[in-house]
């Protein structure tokens, strides 16, 4: 039983919004934050649905389009590398959550997050510790802006094959870094990580 939304349902708040993001960590590519609320978070169907970690890219690519029939709402905000350099990773993911449960076509009562309060959000919101792993909605959340992400980079994998995002989505490998010393970095690396900017 996933037991912050079933409390919450019980005291009559709904509908409720989940929000998480991906690629926080990654130093190439954009940072991608998505927010949804669900039909029914207790559905049978849904009982798949955990933190996008979790679970093989096949399967996620399917709980992909499961989440997207059973959602009410989705809300998809992609930051690119450069504003990610701009305003830093933490508030550009802030800002990013912010613009995720804005972009709803459903207000929310109540909002989830992974880890994160959202600051500034005129709506109730909460952030769970490993919330991706224990709220349905922050994990539909997760695989949403997850598979979202990974199709990203597969693009971008094909606008820079010296790269090898497609397998690693960005983040450092040995493969990448040494990706990087061979080739330098490309206008989707973040200039503001370590590992770029100390290539010059």
């Amino acid at each position: 039983m996933k037991v912050i939304e079933a409390l919450l349902a019980d005291a009559g708040i709904s509908p409720l919004a989940g929000v998480d993001e991906a690629g926080r960590g990654a130093c190439a590519g954009p940072l991608v934050v998505a927010s949804v609320i669900l039909k029914d978070p207790f559905a049978k169907e849904l009982t798949d649905v955990r933190d996008s970690k979790e679970v093989s890219e096949t399967k996620r690519e399917e709980l992909f389009d499961l989440i997207s029939q059973l959602a009410e709402a989705v809300s998809v905000v992609v930051i690119p590398a450069a504003e990610v350099d701009a305003r830093g990773v933490h508030a550009a993911n802030l800002d990013g959550m912010r613009r995720a449960v804005q972009g709803l076509s459903i207000a929310p009562a109540y909002v989830l997050t992974d880890g994160y309060a959202i600051e500034g959000l005129a709506v109730p919101n909460l952030a769970v510790w490993k919330g991706d792993q224990v709220v349905t909605c922050i994990s539909a959340a997760s695989i949403i802006a997850k598979v979202t992400r990974d199709r990203i980079m597969r693009d971008l994998d094909r606008q820079f094959p010296a790269y090898g995002f497609a397998a690693h989505k960005g983040y450092i490998t040995k493969v990448h870094s040494e990706a990087l010393i061979k080739n330098g970095a490309c206008p989707q690396h973040r200039r503001s990580f370590a590992n770029i900017a100390a290539l010059g």
